[in-house]
C-alpha cells in the first residue's frame, strides 16, 4: 500500500505510530494544527488488511472490535470508501485528509504520497 494526503497536509513524512494514532481517532490533527481527516478501504480489501496490520498492528477484526467498544462512547471512526479511486477522489477533496491505496494505482496531481517511517 501508499498512504496518500490531501496537497495541503504539510508532513512530508510521519511515523508509523503517529499514523496509527490519527487512523484510531486517537489523535485528531497533524502536528501543524490542521484538522486530519483519516478515511479507511473496506473491510474486506486486501490493501485495508495490510494497512491495518503493518500500521495499526492489528489485524482489522481487532480494529473492528476496537471500534464497537469506542463507537459506545462517542468516537466517530474514519469513513470508509470502497475503493482506491473513491479514497483518491476524498483525499484529494478535502483538507487534511490522509488515506491509503494499492502500490500499483496512478496516482493524480491532487494528492501527494505521504512517507511513513517505523
Amino acid at each position: 500500500f501508499r498512504v496518500i494526503v490531501h496537497p495541503d497536509v504539510s508532513a512530508q513524512h510521519v511515523a508509523r505510530e503517529v499514523l496509527s494514532s490519527i487512523f484510531l481517532r486517537e489523535k485528531d490533527r497533524w502536528d501543524d494544527g490542521q484538522a486530519a481527516a483519516p478515511v479507511d478501504q473496506s473491510l474486506r480489501s486486501p490493501v485495508r488488511a495490510a494497512f491495518s496490520e503493518e500500521v495499526l498492528a492489528e489485524p482489522v477484526a481487532a480494529v473492528e472490535a476496537l471500534w464497537r467498544g469506542r463507537i459506545g462512547q462517542g468516537v466517530t471512526p474514519p469513513m470508509v470508501k470502497g475503493s482506491d479511486d473513491d479514497v483518491i477522489a476524498f483525499v484529494a477533496q478535502t483538507e487534511g485528509a490522509v488515506g491509503y491505496v494499492s502500490p500499483d494505482v496512478p496516482l493524480p496531481s491532487t494528492v501527494r504520497i505521504l512517507s511513513v517511517f517505523y
